[in-house]
């Protein structure tokens, strides 16, 4: 599906890029190819340059064909690998994470989002020391927007856990695909057992 936002070029770091990049890689039975336009394909055959620019429209399209042939779907396995690309991204990042402070690693998170998008996809608009609330908006087309925010939201609680933080519950409270102008998502958790 086009992304109604197509004549604006957005762009996103190689580091987020190439982690889609990977997961279509590891697919050896598709040939990939003959499902994307030939500009996307090319990125599977080149190295990517974790400090690079890239499109957003290609991550869009590599997004959809992970959520269709990798995921079959289900967007609670795209939730589970969000949950696993905070890690990625801590081991590339190592100054994101803040242990045992949970608050403190969303705020360094809230800090570098700017160098992961050169748009405003995604805020932190509420941090508490129990709770957070995200606005997202990658301004792709479904299911690709709905899938991304699914991926966003474990990707937190990932970021959340590591952090030290305990049953960690996370609620959308509205979402673009259902036709509302956002996504906005709440998230609650315990903080670490020794947190003042």
């Amino acid at each position: 599906m086009t992304s109604s936002y197509a004549a604006v070029v957005r762009h996103v770091r190689g580091v987020l890029f190439v982690d889609y990049v990977r997961m279509l890689r590891r697919v050896k039975h598709i040939d990939w190819a003959s499902l994307l336009p030939q500009q996307d394909a090319t990125y599977l055959q080149t190295q990517v340059d974790p400090d690079g620019w890239y499109p957003m429209s290609t991550f869009e399209r590599f997004g959809e064909q992970i959520l269709q042939h990798v995921a079959q779907g289900h967007l609670a396995m795209v939730q589970m690998w969000g949950r696993y690309s905070a890690g990625q991204l801590r081991a590339a990042h190592p100054q994101l994470l803040e242990p045992g402070d949970p608050v403190e690693t969303l705020r360094r998170f809230h800090v570098m989002r700017q160098t992961f998008f050169d748009f405003d996809a995604l805020q932190v608009v509420m941090l508490h020391a129990d709770e957070a609330a995200l606005v997202i908006r990658y301004h792709m087309g479904m299911p690709a927007e709905e899938a991304a925010a699914y991926q966003t939201v474990g990707f937190f609680e990932g970021l959340l856990e590591l952090a030290g933080a305990r049953d960690i519950k996370s609620t959308f409270r509205e979402c673009s695909w259902k036709g509302q102008p956002r996504t906005f998502v709440e998230l609650t958790w315990y903080p670490p057992p020794d947190a003042n």
